[in-house]
């Protein structure tokens, strides 16, 4: 995401990224207090053990932590309260219609700000098995080793 189109990046769930395959990628925005805007502006925004679910018909985010604004006193909310994502009813339709058929999960990954509005990314993901984390953790080994060895030889045919 590039900070020339009027977006920047707050928050990465990597986590996610090593538990889960990301099948599918959507824009969401998000239901905040004022306080609570304020500090993701600071960057104080943990998507670690957060996940979405829909629940009566709209898409909720639960377990993102924001940690509260120093400055808000008693406006503060409650930093690990359920949060409504915003999205159009039949894109919520078709998530709900995924996730009960196909058996995905909904992870929010990023958090950014587009044109000074606090958007979610969030995705339908498949869990990784066990094996699966070893594979994928094997190829990156495997990579960062080839890129290492190249960078070497590299700096050999300078001399």
């Amino acid at each position: 995401m590039a900070q020339d189109k009027g977006i920047k990046l707050v928050a990465e769930n990597r986590k996610a990224y090593h538990d889960y395959h990301i099948e599918e990628r959507m824009e969401a925005g998000i239901e905040l207090t004022g306080t609570e805007v304020k500090s993701i502006r600071q960057g104080k925004v943990n998507l670690k053990e957060s996940y979405a679910g829909i629940t009566s018909g709209e898409l909720f985010v639960y377990g993102m932590h924001i940690s509260h604004y120093e400055q808000g006193n008693r406006y503060n909310a409650d930093p690990l309260r359920s949060r409504r994502l915003l999205m159009h009813k039949r894109e919520i339709n078709r998530l709900y219609g995924i996730i009960k058929q196909q058996g995905l999960t909904l992870v929010p990954t990023k958090v950014y700000f587009k044109n000074g509005r606090v958007k979610i990314e969030v995705s339908l993901a498949r869990g990784k098995k066990q094996y699966d984390k070893r594979q994928s953790e094997a190829q990156k080994q495997a990579k960062r080793e080839i890129d290492r060895r190249l960078k070497d030889s590299g700096r050999r045919g300078e001399s």
